[in-house]
């Protein structure tokens, strides 16, 4: 359908989307020839709304998440998110079945909308992540030779936590000085991808990014996964991680107590102390050091 490339008037178009009456005019007659509708995030909540209301279509709404608007440090972008929830309850008010992908982001879609949903965890391909995947590859192409790695997948903005992960990971290197650290993710907020950087050390190498089909390589070739993520509604690169046969770290929030397995270890939100010694047993368990 199409929308603006500048993340600013991609926002905007996307708040007032229902405004843009030739689309919805092409569109809308195109959905009534189906049985079902099954919409992830506004604004394309908005013509399954309508679909509903004019043609009677079977609505399902699937709840990924709505980041928190205290969860962002600019005026503008609580704002946004701000608006982004009112127009998603205006546009699910209809639906006939609600979906979540954990109990936690159940209990937001509650919040957010009053929608009660069926709980039903992502689902992890087990074809592509599994135990015994050779990582040498990614080890050799990194020239990461045989030290201790650990990795962190994710879009590359200030909910992630990637500021307190570095923070973690320079303690961490004052025990183990050959650690390093990979960050795989799309910068999405460059004021905060320039303040990271300018606190990471030459140990630590990030990956714009990664083919899908290149991941589980990556997963396969670090020794611990983690992450200090503020917020999420499931985590499928922690999943994804664990079912590579690799340990986590991570916050303990949010869906996190329903993720990690029992190979993991949960921390104290905010807690980077004890979140780096967490990492640093992992790192000596499984390498042996």
């Amino acid at each position: 359908m199409g929308m603006p490339q500048s993340l600013f008037w991609e926002r905007i178009y996307r708040l007032f989307f229902p405004l843009d009456f030739a689309k919805t005019l092409k569109w809308l007659p195109k959905l009534k020839s189906f049985d079902q509708i099954i919409a992830y995030y506004y604004p394309m909540t908005w013509m399954a709304y309508l679909a509903k209301k004019f043609h009677k279509t079977k609505y399902t709404f699937r709840y990924s998440g709505i980041m928190e608007p205290k969860l962002f440090p600019h005026l503008r972008e609580r704002i946004y998110m701000r608006l982004h929830i009112f127009f998603t309850r205006l546009t699910v008010r209809n639906a006939d079945h609600a979906i979540s992908v954990s109990k936690f982001a159940g209990e937001e879609l509650k919040k957010y909308t009053g929608l009660d949903s069926e709980i039903v965890h992502d689902l992890v391909d087990a074809k592509r992540f599994h135990v015994g995947i050779d990582g040498n590859g990614v080890r050799e192409a990194l020239g990461l030779g045989e030290a201790p790695v650990m990795l962190s997948v994710g879009a590359i903005r200030p909910v992630k936590g990637f500021h307190l992960l570095i923070k973690a990971f320079n303690l961490i290197t004052n025990e183990i000085p050959e650690a390093r650290l990979i960050i795989i993710g799309k910068p999405t907020f460059d004021y905060y991808f320039d303040q990271i950087k300018q606190t990471s050390s030459d140990s630590i190498t990030f990956i714009d990014c990664v083919p899908n089909k290149d991941l589980p390589y990556y997963y396969a070739a670090c020794d611990l996964y983690t992450t200090c993520s503020l917020w999420e509604t499931f985590n499928r690169p922690l999943a994804e991680a664990q079912a590579c046969g690799k340990p986590v770290v991570a916050f303990d929030m949010g869906p996190h107590p329903e993720v990690v397995d029992d190979k993991g270890t949960l921390i104290q939100p905010g807690n980077i102390e004890k979140f780096a010694q967490a990492c640093i047993e992992k790192l000596k368990q499984v390498r042996g050091i």
